[in-house]
């Protein structure tokens, strides 16, 4: 019961979320769905725990909010600038395209002309929350179906605030009349978004400056809060969309040099407060309307979801989305959105929407944000599985070219060494098994045939009996090991050159006769082993010299360890032994160098 006040309210959220959603995503069936189940476990139609979850429907918003604001942070003007065409073109048309479809079939179901209007504006919004949530979980934020997602999105924010302004027209051709005057109303929005834009630019970095200079994170972790409260507040205050205004401001802010530092300090706010969202959501969720009209209900869900999906299908088709995601695009934004809620809450108020439509709007909203992680594990099992096995692989280019370098895979690795061998003017052919990279990067203006490099005679069409150099470059790790064993059995004579993964991997490859050999991430693991010597405080010259001495001992200790590297005991023996050596090596070194520096005759 809510009386228990906060801590055990605090004790029965964080319990819920710390069993619900790990067992969630254990099963497949990630966060969101977790905190979802967890909110309607503990809610008022499960075990009863907590009964205001209004209450906490409206406080948890500030999840969304904070989402708004960092996402803001990661776009700055020139960016949002850039992005006009699919926020506009894209997003505009999804609303435009769902508003119309919904509008129309609640005429056709007999309802008010004004009251079908709110409904369908309501309903054709999505979560923000939920479709950004599944977007980061999947890392596809900055793949073309994140792209377009969100350009959707932040046009449905922006979609809110003239929403709300029309709002109390609606309710003037009612029987009540309007409170306040439009047009000042109106005026107080543009003030509201002005005091934002000029004390994002002009007020908060000089604060942001003083504050920095206290060396007090906390201070400066409050103030984040607080600036982030006040504009949501604010907007508030002229009945806009919090998160949009938090989500400018965020904008303004992107290119400040606070900007990481914002993002860390509020980032665990936004992960509990999201949490703390969803699972509002699930315990808002009127199960005894769902008992009292299941049919109705269902139907709404259903017809919601089925009208968005359709639109989004249709709007995938314009906007580039590979048509093995234009599934999980589908899914993502076919749900109800968390400013339905809002929209059919001042609707209800200004009684343009009745309490019992609005009720039954408010549990299609609550339930069809249920179905979108349900979509998604259906999208993940048995949509894009039969999409991957449709993608039949072509045959092997025939290879008439023979150049005395042939490269065998031109992923991130090969792509840097045929740029420096192109750049010489020495010709390469190069293959890899990717068809659908091969496709990608020839529009770049680079030549790759496709077929798999261990076949033997894909290698002989291509001129390996004449070529002088071989580099294997593949991301495959066994690919690679039987390459340079087909290769060095049958053409001894040939110069191999490869990329091994690691260690272990370079060890299989010497094996079977490679000399030279690169580790993968190497030289560049060195060089940032040296950047962060010199972020520590070493000189840059004192920063050399221990990774100049670090890779001349690993050198050694390769070739060491790979004496025994066949037998674990000995090798896991003289592995201790290299890393105790490498210590002694860089304490008799400090001592060198402490004594050249206080030499007198050094400078």
């Amino acid at each position: 019961m809510d009386d228990h006040g906060l801590l055990f309210n605090a004790l029965v959220y964080l319990s819920a979320a710390v069993i619900s959603v790990p067992i969630a995503k254990k099963l497949g069936l990630g966060s969101v769905l977790g905190y979802l189940a967890a909110g309607i476990l503990i809610g008022p139609w499960g075990m009863k725990f907590i009964s205001n979850a209004e209450d906490i429907l409206h406080f948890s918003e500030f999840g969304v909010v904070l989402l708004l604001f960092l996402i803001g942070l990661e776009l700055n003007p020139q960016r949002l600038w850039s992005m006009r065409k699919p926020i506009i073109g894209t997003g505009g048309a999804q609303v435009l395209l769902t508003t119309a479809a919904l509008f129309a079939l609640a005429l056709v179901l007999q309802m008010e002309w004004r009251i079908a209007l709110v409904a369908a504006i309501g309903l054709a919004l999505s979560s923000t929350a939920i479709a950004l949530q599944l977007l980061t979980e999947k890392n596809q934020m900055s793949t073309p179906v994140g792209n377009t997602s969100f350009s959707i999105l932040l046009f449905q924010d922006i979609f809110v605030i003239p929403v709300l302004a029309l709002l109390p027209l609606l309710a003037v051709t009612t029987s009540q009349q309007a409170e306040t005057d439009p047009w000042l109303s109106t005026l107080k929005v543009v003030a509201v978004i002005l005091a934002i834009i000029i004390g994002g630019r002009y007020l908060t970095l000089p604060v942001f400056r003083l504050i920095a200079n206290t060396r007090s994170r906390e201070i400066f972790t409050a103030f984040s809060l607080l600036l982030v409260i006040g504009i949501a507040l604010l907007m508030q205050a002229v009945d806009l969309s919090m998160a949009l205004g938090t989500f400018l401001a965020g904008v303004l802010l992107a290119e400040s040099e606070y900007r990481h530092q914002l993002e860390s300090d509020l980032e665990p706010f936004k992960g509990l407060l999201l949490g703390l969202f969803f699972m509002s959501v699930g315990m808002s969720i009127n199960f005894g309307l769902l008992i009292n009209n299941p049919l109705l209900i269902l139907g709404v869900v259903i017809g919601l979801v089925t009208i968005k999906m359709a639109v989004l299908f249709i709007l995938s088709h314009f906007t580039g989305t590979p048509a093995s995601q234009r599934y999980f695009f589908t899914f993502l934004l076919s749900q109800g959105g968390e400013f339905a809620f809002v929209i059919f809450s001042i609707a209800t108020s200004l009684s343009i929407l009745p309490t019992d439509i609005s009720g039954i709007l408010v549990v299609a909203v609550a339930l069809s944000m249920l179905t979108t992680p349900l979509l998604i594990i259906i999208n993940d099992k048995i949509i894009e599985p039969r999409f991957a096995a449709r993608i039949t692989k072509p045959d092997d280019d025939v290879i008439h070219e023979h150049h005395s370098v042939i490269i065998a895979g031109f992923g991130r690795f090969g792509q840097i060494i045929a740029r420096l061998l192109h750049a010489k003017k020495i010709p390469t052919t190069v293959i890899d098994h990717n068809p659908e990279h091969i496709e990608r990067v020839k529009r770049f203006g680079f030549k790759v045939f496709y077929g798999d490099a261990t076949r033997l005679e894909l290698l002989e069409s291509a001129g390996i009996s004449k070529a002088k150099l071989l580099i294997l470059a593949t991301d495959d790790w066994n690919a690679t090991i039987e390459i340079a064993e087909r290769v060095k059995h049958q053409y001894p004579d040939v110069k191999i050159l490869a990329r091994a993964w690691d260690m272990v991997h370079a060890y299989h490859l010497m094996d079977k006769g490679v000399t030279m050999i690169e580790r993968d991430t190497f030289e560049s693991a060195l060089q940032l082993g040296k950047r962060g010597l010199v972020a520590l405080g070493y000189s840059e010259s004192r920063a050399e010299r221990s990774a100049n001495t670090f890779k001349e001992h690993d050198i050694k200790a390769f070739y060491k360890l790979y004496e025994v590297h066949k037998d674990e005991e000995q090798l896991i023996t003289r592995t201790q032994e290299v890393r105790e050596d490498l210590e002694k090596l860089f304490e008799e070194d400090e001592i060198k160098i402490n004594k050249e520096e206080s030499s007198p005759n050094s400078f």
